[in-house]
């Protein structure tokens, strides 16, 4: 392999719909479009915020605040029940081809953490290595607005970076992507491609995806689900929302900025596809000449961050020895 070769890693887009609600399809569906940016030469492939079982885009139609509502009650039930638990296998099927493929996985899921309790959902971003390992489940620091009536917060266990080839790829879900603090936290580890998880909506990734990797000097995916009417069963225990919902509640949007912040793919609406392109690391050691956030422009004398990578827990239990 040329030292061309070495500095470059081709990435895939998997913007799709969940089949809404429903994990265990939805898996299914995910190793398919594995397989797909497989085929197509891809080291890395991801896909969007919550994917797995989906997004609550019911909160915002179906009165979602109103307190002791059955509905919501039932819904949120529902929810849990399709909610992936790691530590049950959910993730299996995936972890399987991320090995057989030798394809570096981000997915986004709603996780039901045993650790937790095991009946709150957190937002979740997972990292799968191309040997089927999970390298890291980052939980959303903070859920945006609606999602904190649905989604609890996270902590800083996942703020962590993984090699890909010849990069560092750290993730990040939704509206955390504007929070400096959490970005610095990963390019203080050498991140050079960054991943933004998003639920869909051109309206999220087009004013932001240029900016986040020009500030980082770094290769930045935005990755975006869909959802349309057609995508919600009327039989569903959030099919209520249809009555008022729009024909479409994700129209998509992923895209991918260089580090020089001009476009690699521009924001892409309306369809699922896999959205495929090469990377080159040399571009990143370029830009990095005249700024680089964690290296020589950094001034840790004066200004630093502290980050707290414990996972949190409501009890800490110390047993007699027996």
């Amino acid at each position: 392999m040329s030292s061309r070769e070495q500095d470059q890693l081709t990435v895939g887009l998997a913007q799709i719909a969940p089949v809404w609600l429903q994990r265990a399809a939805t898996i299914d569906k995910v190793v398919r479009w594995c397989a797909e940016a497989a085929g197509r030469g891809c080291g890395l492939v991801a896909f969007g915020e919550a994917l797995v079982p989906g997004y609550p885009f019911w909160i915002e139609h179906t009165d979602g605040a109103r307190f002791e509502s059955g509905l919501q009650k039932d819904i949120h039930a529902h929810y849990l029940d399709q909610a992936v638990q790691i530590e049950a296998g959910h993730l299996e099927p995936v972890a399987s081809a991320a090995r057989q493929l030798g394809l570096a996985v981000v997915l986004g899921i709603i996780e039901r953490p045993a650790d937790r309790g095991g009946h709150s959902v957190y937002c979740s971003r997972v990292h799968i290595g191309a040997d089927g390992n999970i390298a890291s489940v980052h939980r959303k620091l903070m859920p945006t607005y609606e999602e904190r009536l649905s989604w609890a917060q996270g902590d800083g266990h996942g703020l962590q970076v993984h090699a890909v080839g010849p990069f560092q790829v750290g993730g990040l879900n939704c509206y955390e992507n504007w929070m400096p603090l959490a970005r610095a936290a990963l390019q203080a580890q050498g991140e050079d491609l960054h991943v933004a998880l998003w639920p869909g909506n051109l309206r999220n990734t087009e004013g932001c995806t240029r900016f986040l990797a020009r500030e980082g000097r770094s290769y930045v995916l935005s990755v975006s689900g869909l959802l349309r009417r057609s995508d919600v069963p009327p039989d569903s225990p959030a099919g209520a929302m249809l009555a008022t919902c729009p024909e479409v509640l994700a129209n998509g949007g992923s895209c991918i900025a260089g580090p020089d912040g001009e476009w690699v793919v521009p924001p892409q609406v309306g369809a699922e596809e896999l959205i495929v392109a090469t990377l080159d690391h040399r571009v990143v050691r370029r830009e990095r000449q005249n700024f680089d956030l964690a290296g020589h422009y950094a001034r840790p004398d004066v200004v630093r961050l502290v980050v707290d990578r414990r996972r949190q827990a409501i009890a800490c239990f110390n047993d007699a020895a027996g």
